[in-house]
C-alpha cells in the first residue's frame, strides 16, 4: 500500500509538471512528435503506389501496349475474343495447320512478317524460300530477340518450338536442315504471321 501510495504521488506531480510546462517547452515537444507521426501516415508525395484494386492510367496503358519492346500479357480470354477460332488453336494452344494450306506458303512479295497476336516484326522477305515442306521457311528471323525457342517434346519427339518473344504465342518450330549461311529452317505457321508489305526491307 505505501508503494502504491508513493507512486500515486510521483505520477501526481509529473502531471502537474506536465501542465504546469511554459507553452515554448510544450511546443517543442508536440510538433516534432506531429511531424515524425505524418511521416509514418502519409506516403511521400514522390511515390507512385498502386494497389491491387487499383488499374494504371489510360495513358500508360496506352504507351504500354505501343512499345513493341514491352512484353504483352494477357488472360486466354481475351486472346479468345481477340483472334479467330484457328489463330488461337495455333497461337495460344500450339497447334498446327495442315501443310500446304498456309497463305503464305507460296507467297513471295517484299515485305515483312509479324506476329498475328501481338504485331511483333519477327521475318523479313529477304530470308524466305521454298522448302518444299508445306509451310513459310526463313533461314533467320529478322533479330534473335524477337523470337524464343524451347524444347518441345511433344508427340514422341524432340524439337525447338519457335515462340513470339512478346506474346509468347506459338508460331511453329526451327529445324537443323535449312540453307547458308544459317543451315537453320524456321517452319512457321502462316496462322501466327500477318504479312506487312514495304518498299524497301533490310
Amino acid at each position: 500500500m505505501i508503494w502504491l501510495f508513493v507512486f500515486i504521488i510521483i505520477d501526481t506531480q509529473i502531471l502537474k509538471d506536465i501542465f504546469t510546462m511554459k507553452t515554448k517547452k510544450l511546443f517543442l515537444i508536440i510538433v516534432p512528435l506531429i511531424v515524425i507521426g505524418s511521416y509514418f501516415v502519409i506516403p511521400p508525395s514522390g511515390n507512385s503506389i498502386i494497389t491491387s484494386g487499383q488499374t494504371m492510367s489510360d495513358s500508360t496503358k496506352h504507351a504500354k501496349g505501343d512499345n513493341m519492346n514491352t512484353k504483352v500479357v494477357k488472360t486466354e480470354e481475351e486472346w479468345k475474343k481477340e483472334l479467330t477460332p484457328e489463330e488461337y488453336r495455333v497461337l495460344r494452344e500450339k497447334g498446327t495447320e495442315r501443310a500446304f494450306t498456309g497463305k503464305y506458303d507460296h507467297f513471295f512479295e517484299k515485305g515483312v512478317y509479324k506476329c498475328a497476336a501481338c504485331g511483333n516484326v519477327l521475318f523479313s522477305s529477304d530470308s524466305k524460300y521454298n522448302s518444299g515442306c508445306g509451310w513459310p521457311s526463313y533461314w533467320t528471323p529478322l533479330a534473335k530477340d524477337k523470337i524464343i525457342l524451347r524444347e518441345d517434346r511433344s508427340f514422341g519427339m524432340v524439337r525447338t518450338e519457335v515462340l513470339c518473344a512478346r506474346c509468347g504465342s506459338h508460331l511453329g518450330h526451327v529445324f537443323d536442315d535449312g540453307p547458308e549461311p544459317t543451315g537453320q529452317r524456321y517452319c512457321i505457321n502462316s496462322v501466327s504471321l500477318q504479312f506487312e508489305k514495304t518498299e524497301d526491307t533490310k
